[in-house]
């Protein structure tokens, strides 16, 4: 894996934009709590109205181009908030992920869009 493939780089690469920029003055936890808000809201606008299905948006460039631009603003903003509150991503990831195996069993929660209160 080359230097350039690892999340470190890349939350190196995103404080450098903004640092070069002076823009950390503007990235307070507030606005970066909205900004990744905005930007979801802004992916979702990608298939406002429609339901394609995976073969569908994979087969219309226009579609994943705007998809992978909106998905990678929300998760710059995302990796930018961590690198702001010293939060490592891949930590609080796992974390979340052992979290949630405990609200969701494999024996109550397969094939079961319930959420974990009401079983």
């Amino acid at each position: 894996m080359s230097s350039t493939d690892s999340l470190d780089y890349t939350i190196a690469e995103i404080d450098n934009f903004v640092s070069k920029r002076d823009w950390e003055q503007f990235h307070t936890v507030k606005n970066l709590v909205a900004s990744i808000s905005i930007e979801a809201a802004e992916l979702s606008e990608t298939v406002q109205w429609t339901n394609p299905t995976k073969d569908e948006v994979l087969q219309d460039e226009k579609l994943v181009q705007s998809i992978s631009h909106e998905l990678a603003d929300v998760m710059v903003y995302c990796l930018n908030l961590c690198s702001k509150l010293e939060l490592d991503p891949i930590q609080i990831i796992d974390q979340k992920l052992k979290h949630n195996a405990e609200k969701y069993p494999v024996e109550k929660s397969f094939g079961n869009s319930k959420k974990y209160s009401e079983y």
